[in-house]
């Protein structure tokens, strides 16, 4: 699926605070990137700012994994996995640990995954992680030296605990279920080899880019590059997302509205509810276009 950790972390998060905390669904910018820098039940503990989450639902939005709920001043977000991967809350419950904790064994999901959905028994965990590996969305680990049962890990993207050379992509059941699972013993490293000797002065780190000469070149190549249909339909569409999700593009939609009720303009809340829905509909429209546009072109 090639997503990347802060995608992960961001879906994770969506999915759990459905479930657990279903009255402050949809989450806000704020909301998501509390949840994600969560120090409990998550694996690694991670310091995401404003722009890691931002720029993570920007590209889950893309793949239309999630997307922009409207109603309020601020932006809300939520996840479109029920409809993209599964609709099975067992399922959905599996990735989700997954997604925030790493690896887990089969015991491990079945206690951290109640919150979610509460599994009868061991034998419920292992037929959701089997249907799970038929569709490559999870797979089943080498057993390390000083484990005594399998790890599992999700298959759609990065996996911020480590790589999994060799992993099995099939379901091998245990021979009995296991109700215990025991930390892996640290392996040893080989010591680093000495590095050679060397007359060559080390060179000094580069210098930061400049953000700002960066985005002027990228404007001037987009300027001089023959523009397609679909590119000026792309443009349309991140320059309609970046009104709502990047506030260095101006001013916010929070912003816009407190400026209005400052002002003693005439739009009531429901007014601004519908300028919101109407930005939606315009930005599914364009990507509709822009989808059709480039199936044309292929």
């Amino acid at each position: 699926m090639d997503l990347t950790a802060s995608e992960i972390r961001v879906l994770g998060c969506l999915i759990e605070k459905q479930r657990t905390t279903p009255d402050g669904y949809p989450l806000t910018l704020n909301g998501l990137r509390t949840a994600c820098n969560q120090s409990t039940t998550r694996d690694p503990v991670v310091r995401y700012d404003d722009a890691t989450v931002r720029d993570a639902m920007t590209r889950l939005s893309r793949r239309r994994w999630a997307r922009l709920a409207g109603g309020g001043r601020a932006p809300k977000f939520r996840h479109l996995l029920d409809d993209a991967l599964t609709r099975a809350p067992d399922e959905l419950a599996v990735l989700c640990v997954l997604m925030l904790r790493g690896p887990q064994t089969p015991g491990e999901l079945k206690q951290r995954a109640d919150r979610l959905h509460a599994f009868p028994d061991l034998a419920g965990v292992h037929a959701t992680l089997r249907r799970l590996i038929e569709r490559e969305l999870v797979m089943q680990l080498e057993r390390r030296p000083g484990q005594k049962e399998e790890r599992y890990a999700q298959r759609l993207g990065e996996d911020s605990d480590e790589p999994a050379p060799g992993a099995a992509t099939r379901y091998v059941p245990p021979p009995a279920p296991a109700y215990r699972s025991e930390s892996p013993l640290s392996a040893a490293r080989p010591a680093p080899a000495p590095a050679a000797p060397s007359s060559v002065p080390p060179r000094s780190p580069p210098p930061a880019p400049d953000r700002a000469l960066e985005r002027r070149v990228e404007q001037l190549e987009a300027a001089l590059a023959t523009e397609t249909p679909s590119e000026g339909l792309e443009r349309r569409v991140e320059a309609l997302e970046a009104e709502v999700l990047a506030p260095e593009s101006g001013e916010s939609l929070g912003q816009r509205v407190d400026a209005l009720e400052s002002t003693g303009a005439p739009e009531s809340d429901g007014a601004l509810d519908r300028r919101l829905e109407r930005l939606e509909a315009e930005v599914a429209e364009l990507r509709a276009e822009l989808r059709a546009l480039l199936d044309e072109l292929a």
